[in-house]
């Protein structure tokens, strides 16, 4: 059942009617019904996933909690995160590593009769996987005092407006929401509408239709000339983030209607001017996830420049691995660690950093961001290519420069124009509800844009986000 399917309208209108129709006591136990349902659509036999993972986490809380004794305590943080983590490593990662580990015995001259297995990927698995981890770390540091309230526990799990792809929400943001239900909020209903409005005119007007060209080049990339292969490296970057994007505007906006308020994912992250920038407004629910409970538990920054580094390295590798089970996504992650090692190699020897600290100068903005993008395009060659060798071969056809002189269609103007109207008063106001401080005439006339491109312009019908295959 995608967003931008009519099954999900219909659905999402019944469940809103009830929703605020029912006495707020009652409105919890629809959403968890509500969300069950939707995660049932794509394949019910995986609901017992998401059952297991709630169950374990739930009783590990209430079991850390309910102990001083250090050793039973991380005993039980330990369980809970085996339990998560194996089964997210079993369906996500058994057959990578057991390729990968039969191919090198092979090499090594070793035979072996390691198999791997027909395992469908579950959908969300990896952002429900985080969010229940989160909870159970939390409780484990006395950072958040544990539930015992399964219902609304369960529903925290699996709330399904943000259940496929994200944001990845934090056990003390979303719980006491649901917990305890908001009256409805005029001022959310309009935000939400807007948000919803600028994800469907995202997902179903920029990336849909520049994913059958980006598709086109990369599944032939020995069929196309340099200027081609740029152009397609370009929009990739483009699609991937109305795609992803589109999804965490709807996601939030719909939550809105129901009362809830999600945590923003993205804050313009193809006008940043640093790749340390970037990573603050791209999927910033997972960078912040990954800071919090990787990067600054192997140390952070706190244990001198060479291990600050390696502490990077790591959180990026893995953190790329986290996207999908094949070499390309841990390249795309090591690519990023080593630009933002990099980056703050030079910034602490002063030699770049003017951009951040000088935010107001224009100038010196579009100097860095310039590079920045180059770099963020670069390194998602290798996320959308089908292998790394793919990815080297593309970038080997952009650097022969046959027809390089022809990247600049109307194509690429009409889609980083159209993302540079949505995103140019965000990056300027910092303010994701910027819509709803215009005139009325001008919100109207905004909304009424949005609503006619969705209808007119839209591409390819029902085609599934890109981040469904994370």
């Amino acid at each position: 059942m995608l967003f931008n399917s009519y099954e999900f309208v219909i659905f999402f209108a019944v469940v809103l009617a009830l929703y605020w129709s029912l006495p707020a006591r009652w409105r919890i136990y629809l959403l968890l019904a509500a969300s069950y349902v939707f995660y049932a659509s794509w394949d019910y036999r995986f609901l017992s996933l998401i059952l297991l993972s709630t169950v374990i986490d739930f009783a590990s809380g209430l079991a850390i909690h309910s102990t001083a004794d250090p050793r039973r305590r991380r005993l039980f943080l330990i369980l809970s995160m085996s339990a998560d983590l194996g089964i997210l490593g079993f369906f996500k990662y058994y057959n990578f590593f057991v390729a990968n580990l039969r191919e090198l015995l092979t090499h090594l001259g070793v035979t072996t009769h390691l198999g791997t297995l027909d395992l469908i990927l579950p959908l969300g698995i990896s952002f429900y996987t985080f969010q229940a981890m989160s909870y159970t770390i939390d409780v484990y540091r006395r950072a958040a005092e544990p539930s015992r309230d399964f219902v609304t526990f369960a529903t925290f799990v699996a709330f399904f407006p943000h259940l496929i792809a994200g944001p990845i929400m934090r056990y003390e943001h979303l719980y006491p929401q649901l917990k305890n239900p908001a009256p409805a909020n005029p001022l959310w209903m309009r935000m939400g509408l807007f948000l919803a409005l600028q994800g469907y005119v995202k997902k179903v007007v920029i990336s849909d239709n520049i994913a059958p060209v980006v598709d086109q080049v990369f599944n032939n990339i020995g069929g196309h000339n340099a200027g081609r292969l740029l152009e397609a490296a370009l929009l990739f970057t483009a699609q991937i983030y109305c795609d992803f994007s589109g999804y965490s505007d709807i996601a939030r906006g719909i939550a809105y209607f129901l009362g809830v308020e999600l945590v923003p994912n993205f804050r313009a992250p193809l006008l940043a001017a640093s790749i340390t920038d970037f990573w603050r407004r791209w999927h910033i629910s997972l960078s912040q996830w990954l800071r919090d409970y990787l990067y600054i538990p192997l140390g952070g920054n706190r244990r001198g420049p060479r291990r600050t580094y390696v502490n990077l390295m790591t959180t990026m590798l893995l953190g790329g691995l986290w996207h999908g089970a094949d070499w390309k996504f841990v390249a795309w992650g090591g690519l990023h660690g080593m630009l933002l090692a990099l980056e703050r190699r030079f910034r602490r020897a002063g030699a770049i950093g003017l951009a951040l600290s000088a935010p107001s100068n224009l100038a010196a903005h579009l100097a860095w961001m310039l590079p920045t993008q180059a770099m963020v395009v670069l390194a998602f060659v290798f996320f959308r290519a089908a292998s790394i060798g793919d990815g080297w071969r593309l970038l080997a056809g952009v650097a022969s420069g046959a027809g390089l002189s022809n990247v600049l269609t109307l194509r690429l103007a009409y889609t980083f124009g159209a993302i540079a109207l949505l995103d140019v008063p965000l990056f300027l106001t910092d303010q994701q509800a910027w819509a709803l401080r215009l005139p009325l005439p001008a919100r109207v006339a905004l909304y009424t844009l949005l609503l006619l491109a969705i209808i007119t312009l839209s591409g390819q019908q029902n085609q599934a986000f890109i981040y469904f295959a994370f």
